[in-house]
C-alpha cells in the first residue's frame, strides 16, 4: 500500500510532514532553507511538493518510523549519499 504523505508550510522555513501508511501515523517537522531548494529543486517547485517527493525518496529506503521526527532537509545526503542527485534528476522529469 502507497503512503499518503501530507505537507503543511507551519512557519518560516518549517514544514510538517504527516506520513499515513498501514495504518499508523507519523509526524515530522522539516526546515527547508530556500537556498537549497533551489539549488536541488530549481526554481519551479515548491517546499512542499520538494518535501513531499523527498519522503518518497526516503521511504522507498526506510520505514516511516525510521525517519526522523525533525531535520533540516540537506541531511538527507549525509544518509542517502545518492539523494541530491536523485531528487533533480525525479523533479526535472517531464
Amino acid at each position: 500500500m502507497a503512503a499518503g504523505i501530507t505537507v503543511e508550510h507551519v512557519q518560516g522555513d518549517d514544514f510538517r510532514v504527516t506520513v499515513r501508511e498501514g495504518g499508523g501515523r507519523t509526524v515530522h517537522t522539516v526546515t527547508i532553507d530556500p537556498a537549497y531548494a533551489r539549488r536541488v529543486a530549481g526554481d519551479g517547485v515548491s517546499r512542499e511538493d520538494l518535501a513531499r517527493r523527498s519522503f518518497e525518496f526516503l521511504l522507498e529506503r526506510e520505514p516511516k518510523e525510521s525517519i526522523l521526527s525533525s531535520f533540516t532537509l540537506s541531511v538527507i545526503s549525509r544518509y542517502f549519499p545518492e539523494y541530491e542527485g536523485e531528487i533533480t534528476r525525479r523533479l526535472k522529469r517531464p
